[in-house]
Protein backbone atom coordinates (compact mmCIF):
# COMPACT_ATOMS: atom_id res chain seq x y z
CA UNK A 1 0.00 0.00 0.00
CA UNK A 2 1.46 3.40 -1.00
CA UNK A 3 1.38 6.35 1.38
CA UNK A 4 -0.87 8.22 -1.08
CA UNK A 5 -3.53 5.55 -0.63
CA UNK A 6 -3.00 5.70 3.13
CA UNK A 7 -3.64 9.46 3.08
CA UNK A 8 -6.79 9.03 0.98
CA UNK A 9 -8.15 6.40 3.37
CA UNK A 10 -7.39 8.53 6.41
CA UNK A 11 -9.07 11.59 4.90
CA UNK A 12 -12.22 9.65 4.06
CA UNK A 13 -12.46 8.15 7.55
CA UNK A 14 -11.86 11.53 9.19
CA UNK A 15 -14.69 13.19 7.25
CA UNK A 16 -17.06 10.42 8.28
CA UNK A 17 -15.97 10.66 11.91
CA UNK A 18 -16.18 14.45 11.91
CA UNK A 19 -19.68 14.76 10.41
CA UNK A 20 -21.54 14.82 13.77
CA UNK A 21 -19.22 17.55 15.04
CA UNK A 22 -19.70 19.66 11.92
CA UNK A 23 -23.47 19.45 12.19
CA UNK A 24 -23.46 21.95 15.05
CA UNK A 25 -20.71 24.57 15.17
CA UNK A 26 -21.87 26.32 18.34
CA UNK A 27 -19.46 26.15 21.27
CA UNK A 28 -20.57 25.97 24.88
CA UNK A 29 -18.76 28.36 27.23
CA UNK A 30 -15.13 27.32 27.67
CA UNK A 31 -15.67 23.81 26.36
CA UNK A 32 -12.65 22.61 24.44
CA UNK A 33 -9.94 23.65 26.89
CA UNK A 34 -9.27 19.93 27.46
CA UNK A 35 -9.70 17.24 24.81
CA UNK A 36 -9.25 13.48 25.13
CA UNK A 37 -9.22 11.42 21.96
CA UNK A 38 -8.28 8.11 20.41
CA UNK A 39 -6.34 7.95 17.16
CA UNK A 40 -5.84 5.19 14.66
CA UNK A 41 -4.33 4.90 11.21
CA UNK A 42 -1.51 3.47 9.14
CA UNK A 43 2.20 4.12 9.04
CA UNK A 44 5.55 2.94 7.73
CA UNK A 45 9.23 3.64 8.13
CA UNK A 46 11.09 5.79 5.60
CA UNK A 47 14.62 5.73 4.17
CA UNK A 48 16.73 2.63 4.77
CA UNK A 49 14.16 1.32 7.26
CA UNK A 50 11.40 1.69 4.68
CA UNK A 51 13.14 -0.85 2.46
CA UNK A 52 12.99 -3.40 5.28
CA UNK A 53 9.46 -2.90 6.64
CA UNK A 54 5.82 -3.08 5.60
CA UNK A 55 3.00 -0.61 6.18
CA UNK A 56 1.12 -1.39 9.40
CA UNK A 57 -1.41 -0.10 11.92
CA UNK A 58 -0.76 2.81 14.29
CA UNK A 59 -2.83 3.76 17.35
CA UNK A 60 -2.84 6.05 20.38
CA UNK A 61 -4.62 7.83 23.23
CA UNK A 62 -3.99 11.57 23.67
CA UNK A 63 -4.76 14.32 26.19
CA UNK A 64 -4.80 17.80 24.63
CA UNK A 65 -4.82 21.00 26.70
CA UNK A 66 -5.75 24.14 24.77
CA UNK A 67 -5.06 27.26 26.93
CA UNK A 68 -5.66 29.57 23.95
CA UNK A 69 -7.05 29.18 20.44
CA UNK A 70 -3.56 29.29 18.93
CA UNK A 71 -1.52 27.27 21.46
CA UNK A 72 -2.01 23.68 22.57
CA UNK A 73 -0.13 20.95 24.41
CA UNK A 74 -0.49 17.20 23.94
CA UNK A 75 0.73 14.21 25.91
CA UNK A 76 -0.18 10.65 25.14
CA UNK A 77 0.47 6.99 24.55
CA UNK A 78 1.09 5.69 21.05
CA UNK A 79 2.01 2.47 19.35
CA UNK A 80 2.47 0.86 15.96
CA UNK A 81 3.25 -2.48 14.35
CA UNK A 82 5.21 -2.96 11.14
CA UNK A 83 6.13 -6.28 9.61
CA UNK A 84 9.77 -6.90 8.68
CA UNK A 85 10.25 -7.51 4.96
CA UNK A 86 13.86 -8.70 4.97
CA UNK A 87 14.81 -11.66 2.75
CA UNK A 88 17.54 -12.62 5.25
CA UNK A 89 14.96 -13.47 7.93
CA UNK A 90 14.11 -17.16 8.14
CA UNK A 91 11.24 -17.05 10.65
CA UNK A 92 7.53 -16.45 10.21
CA UNK A 93 5.84 -13.14 10.97
CA UNK A 94 8.75 -11.04 12.29
CA UNK A 95 7.62 -7.52 13.19
CA UNK A 96 8.57 -4.29 14.94
CA UNK A 97 6.10 -3.22 17.66
CA UNK A 98 6.49 0.29 19.12
CA UNK A 99 4.94 1.39 22.39
CA UNK A 100 5.70 4.59 24.25
CA UNK A 101 4.75 8.18 24.90
CA UNK A 102 5.22 11.62 23.41
CA UNK A 103 4.63 15.30 24.17
CA UNK A 104 3.77 17.87 21.51
CA UNK A 105 3.46 21.66 21.34
CA UNK A 106 0.85 22.74 18.77
CA UNK A 107 0.30 26.06 16.98
CA UNK A 108 -2.93 27.05 15.20
CA UNK A 109 -4.27 30.20 13.53
CA UNK A 110 -5.89 32.41 16.21
CA UNK A 111 -9.68 32.58 16.53
CA UNK A 112 -10.31 29.36 14.57
CA UNK A 113 -12.03 26.75 16.76
CA UNK A 114 -14.72 24.95 14.73
CA UNK A 115 -12.23 23.81 12.10
CA UNK A 116 -8.68 24.20 13.40
CA UNK A 117 -5.58 23.52 11.29
CA UNK A 118 -2.39 22.97 13.29
CA UNK A 119 1.28 22.16 13.19
CA UNK A 120 3.24 20.72 16.08
CA UNK A 121 6.64 19.51 17.27
CA UNK A 122 7.77 17.63 20.35
CA UNK A 123 9.67 14.72 21.86
CA UNK A 124 8.91 11.01 22.20
CA UNK A 125 10.38 8.00 23.95
CA UNK A 126 9.33 4.52 22.78
CA UNK A 127 10.32 0.91 23.26
CA UNK A 128 10.82 -1.01 20.03
CA UNK A 129 10.00 -4.68 20.54
CA UNK A 130 11.34 -6.90 17.75
CA UNK A 131 9.10 -9.98 17.62
CA UNK A 132 9.35 -13.24 15.74
CA UNK A 133 11.72 -16.12 15.19
CA UNK A 134 14.75 -16.34 12.93
CA UNK A 135 15.86 -12.73 13.57
CA UNK A 136 19.49 -13.92 13.67
CA UNK A 137 20.93 -10.83 15.37
CA UNK A 138 19.86 -8.53 12.55
CA UNK A 139 17.37 -6.70 14.76
CA UNK A 140 17.33 -6.11 18.53
CA UNK A 141 14.68 -4.69 20.86
CA UNK A 142 15.70 -1.24 22.08
CA UNK A 143 14.48 2.05 23.54
CA UNK A 144 14.61 4.97 21.13
CA UNK A 145 14.14 8.73 21.25
CA UNK A 146 12.05 10.47 18.60
CA UNK A 147 11.29 14.02 17.45
CA UNK A 148 7.68 14.05 16.14
CA UNK A 149 6.55 16.71 13.64
CA UNK A 150 2.79 16.81 13.04
CA UNK A 151 0.26 18.67 10.90
CA UNK A 152 -3.48 18.24 10.57
CA UNK A 153 -7.05 19.45 10.93
CA UNK A 154 -9.36 19.26 13.95
CA UNK A 155 -13.15 19.51 13.75
CA UNK A 156 -14.67 20.71 17.03
CA UNK A 157 -18.30 21.15 18.05
CA UNK A 158 -19.88 20.93 21.48
CA UNK A 159 -18.66 17.86 23.32
CA UNK A 160 -17.11 16.23 20.24
CA UNK A 161 -13.75 16.51 18.53
CA UNK A 162 -12.54 14.69 15.42
CA UNK A 163 -9.75 15.17 12.97
CA UNK A 164 -7.02 13.88 10.75
CA UNK A 165 -3.28 14.27 11.02
CA UNK A 166 0.04 13.21 9.58
CA UNK A 167 3.11 12.74 11.79
CA UNK A 168 6.71 12.25 10.80
CA UNK A 169 9.13 11.14 13.49
CA UNK A 170 12.85 11.72 13.26
CA UNK A 171 14.49 8.74 14.99
CA UNK A 172 17.31 9.92 17.24
CA UNK A 173 18.17 6.34 18.13
CA UNK A 174 17.63 3.53 15.63
CA UNK A 175 20.08 0.96 16.93
CA UNK A 176 17.38 -1.73 16.81
CA UNK A 177 18.20 -2.20 13.10
CA UNK A 178 21.95 -1.57 13.17
CA UNK A 179 22.68 -5.29 12.75
CA UNK A 180 20.66 -5.31 9.52
CA UNK A 181 22.93 -2.55 8.17
CA UNK A 182 26.19 -4.33 9.08
CA UNK A 183 26.77 -1.96 11.99
CA UNK A 184 26.39 1.23 9.94
CA UNK A 185 24.16 4.12 10.94
CA UNK A 186 20.56 3.54 9.83
CA UNK A 187 18.87 6.34 7.88
CA UNK A 188 15.12 6.71 8.19
CA UNK A 189 12.12 7.95 10.10
CA UNK A 190 8.54 6.94 10.78
CA UNK A 191 5.59 8.44 8.88
CA UNK A 192 1.92 7.83 9.66
CA UNK A 193 -1.53 9.20 8.93
CA UNK A 194 -4.35 8.85 11.46
CA UNK A 195 -7.93 9.74 12.30
CA UNK A 196 -8.77 11.14 15.74
CA UNK A 197 -12.08 11.00 17.60
CA UNK A 198 -12.87 12.01 21.18
CA UNK A 199 -14.51 14.31 23.72
CA UNK A 200 -14.09 17.97 24.72
CA UNK A 201 -14.41 19.35 28.26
Amino acid sequence: MTFTSIQASVCALALIAASPALANDATEGKRGDVNVFLKGGLGDYTGDLGDLTDTGPAWGLTLNVQPTTFLGFEVGYEGSRNGLDDVRLLGNGPAIVRQGGSALVKLSPPLLTGVRPFVGAGFGLTYVDVRGTGIGGLYDSDTQEELPLAAGLEFNSGALTAGLRATWRLLLDDDFARGAMNGEDVKGGLLDGSVTLGARF
